[in-house]
């Protein structure tokens, strides 16, 4: 059965623990969008590993990982992470494969990137300034330069100084320092050294795979409201987080995937700016108090608050979600009443899905029912049955609400912290 796992809130859901677990079902972890703006954890043992790029299906022996097309990727900071697995005992030669045909992330890209949410000063985004915008920007324009370019240095070499002095222009305008073709030009030469051997065409690569009977998960990135179409545009990232991305990302056509998982928190965070109905500054501190919700790659404090069931019923329309992983339950443990948000008031209009319009969604207040809370710890659970039966309830109401079939529920940070329904 090959698996698309995707984010239905607002990215950080857990994706990269869930991912790790579903790895026991499938042959190969395939990632196919966002760029080391994402922060997967993954906790084995007393061992935390946080990864950007490569799938954290790599973290299980013999498992293969693909970074396919639609990822767009810094080849310094690849390098770097594959580097600080190997110094861990993770063995990536014959199991990680970059495609030849996904776009790089310059030196420009973040340049331009941050002098860009500079300017906006009180109208950020909120992006994590490592360029993924920008370079998905040029992949649209058409003026991208890929791995395939990397590897043939003569022709990388002239189109990256065609593309550094243009940007170095642009970057004078908004005040930003100028870049050295020669440093650029150095760097990259020597990290396209080091990634040669893992680069292939990964199309043709998966469907052979896939002659063979080989089983594919799919990793998203981010979530499904901050997708470029379907989020809160535009305090969005800059590619397709939802469940279409994955096929349009990797070459794999719609009929070849045969299931969608949903990950989610059984609260709601958000990084960055933008609408969050729910936020609720007393659930923020009781998570940031118990050291919870900071980001794996910017390290910002995650804004939070109670789980919005308006949002995920549209996540799993969006995405065609089957089953879903509740992660964090822990988090609301000690709680003797949680709220759920079941719709949305708009002016006087109940709406039971969230509007397309940002500013619109932002003057939407929250419909809440209220949950007896279990005030007892869950941490130690490893079987439904086992959990406190308010918790069972919770977890039941929010697949209902959602409308999709509950399968997995975490209740820690640890591998060993998860089990199915």
């Amino acid at each position: 059965m090959n698996t698309i796992l995707v984010g239905a809130q607002w990215g950080d859901e857990g994706k990269g623990k869930i991912i790790d677990v579903l790895t026991e079902e499938a042959d190969i972890v395939v990632r196919s969008q966002g760029g080391n703006n994402a922060g997967h954890t993954v906790e084995i043992g007393k061992e935390k590993f946080i990864l950007h790029l490569i799938p954290s299906g790599i973290l299980r022996p013999g498992k293969k990982c693909v970074i396919a097309n639609g990822v767009v990727v810094d080849p310094i900071a690849l390098v770097k992470e594959i580097e600080g697995l190997e110094k861990r005992g993770i063995k990536l030669a014959g199991r990680l494969l970059i495609s030849e045909t996904a776009h790089l992330v310059l030196p420009y890209h973040r340049a331009l990137d941050e002098a860009r949410e500079l300017r906006k000063g009180r109208d950020k985004i909120g992006t994590t300034k490592r360029g993924i915008g920008p370079a998905y920007g040029d992949k649209a324009a058409r003026t991208g330069l890929r791995l395939i370019d990397l590897l043939q240095p003569k022709v990388f070499s002239a189109k990256l100084q065609a593309r550094i002095a243009e940007n170095n222009a642009i970057l004078e305008s908004l005040g930003g320092e100028q870049l050295s073709f020669p440093e650029v030009e150095k760097a990259y030469l020597e990290a396209a050294r080091k990634l040669r051997p893992f680069i292939v065409n990964t199309v043709v690569w998966l469907h052979r795979q896939l002659e063979t009977q080989k089983t594919l998960l799919f990793e998203g990135a981010q979530g499904t409201f901050l997708d470029i179409d379907f989020g809160t545009y535009p305090y969005v990232t800059s590619s397709n987080t939802t469940a279409g991305g994955s096929c349009t990302g990797s070459g794999i056509p719609p009929h070849r995937m045969d299931r969608v998982v949903g990950v989610m928190k059984a609260y709601t965070t958000r990084v960055g700016e933008g609408p969050l109905p729910t936020e609720c500054p007393e659930v923020s501190d009781l998570l940031h108090g118990m050291g919870r919700e900071f980001g794996a790659t910017t390290g910002r404090a995650r804004r939070c608050g109670w789980f919005d069931a308006v949002a995920t019923r549209y996540a799993r329309m969006v995405n065609g979600i089957d089953e879903l992983a509740i992660t964090n339950l822990d988090g609301l443990d000690s709680l003797k009443q949680i709220l759920v948000c079941v719709a949305y008031d708009l002016r006087g209009k109940r709406l039971l899905y969230p509007p397309n319009d940002a500013e619109e969604l932002l003057h939407c207040r929250p419909i809440y029912r209220k949950f007896q809370g279990w005030q007892m710890p869950t941490t130690d659970v490893r079987h439904f049955k086992k959990l406190p039966l308010a918790a069972q309830r919770y977890l039941t109401a929010l697949a209902k609400l959602t409308g999709a079939r509950l399968r997995i529920v975490s209740v820690g940070a640890q591998r060993e912290q998860t089990f199915r329904t």
